[in-house]
């Protein structure tokens, strides 16, 4: 199976040659490179190495990050080269679909990307409904009302806000905040 390489680096500044340099040592006959955004639909290289590749052979990558933009994007990649009988092997992830273990182990990462999705979705959703119904999410504030009220009173005695900061065990910033947002009694 003739392997066919394709490299990609985000931006102009960053070099191929890593890339390039593991491609060629495991004997691709031909490389194809991009330098783009992962995010960018236009990727000549990738489109010319796609359009080189048939069946039997193989598309080599450094990491699958270089060749998809999302895992939707990667997955649909695959499907389209493993209906021409293409395969897909990663040198960094050590994964070639064109063997039956390989396209198990693909699916299965793809399956538990999947999964990791839509629990990020759920853990969302449930932050949001829990918005609504007024609890604010995030750290609990460091200067309770209790202490602030406590801050105000050393404050006019005569302190000045970074000793009863300290008196308090809260940062003066933290103290400064409080005061100018909350509203005076």
């Amino acid at each position: 199976m003739p392997n066919v390489g394709y490299a990609r680096v985000s931006t102009s500044e960053q070099d191929l040659a890593l890339q390039k340099d593991a491609l060629k040592k495991i004997g691709c006959e031909r490389i194809f490179t991009d330098h783009a955004s992962g995010a960018k639909t236009d990727r000549p290289g990738l489109n010319e190495a796609l359009s080189y590749v048939r069946a039997g052979d193989v598309l080599v990558v450094w990491k699958f990050d270089r060749l998809g933009r999302s895992l939707p994007h990667l997955i649909e990649t695959v499907t389209h080269l493993n209906a021409r009988r293409i395969g897909l092997r990663s040198l960094t992830e050590n994964i070639d679909t064109a063997t039956h273990g390989g396209r198990l182990i693909f699916h299965v990462f793809s399956a538990l990307a999947a999964f990791e999705r839509d629990l990020i979705k759920e853990r969302t959703m449930a932050g949001l409904a829990a918005a609504a119904r007024g609890r604010q999410g995030g750290r609990r504030p460091v200067v309770t009302p209790g202490k602030l009220e406590r801050a105000r009173a050393l404050l006019a005695q005569g302190l000045n806000v970074r000793e009863a900061a300290t008196r308090l065990k809260i940062g003066k910033t933290a103290l400064y905040d409080a005061l100018a947002n909350a509203k005076s009694p």
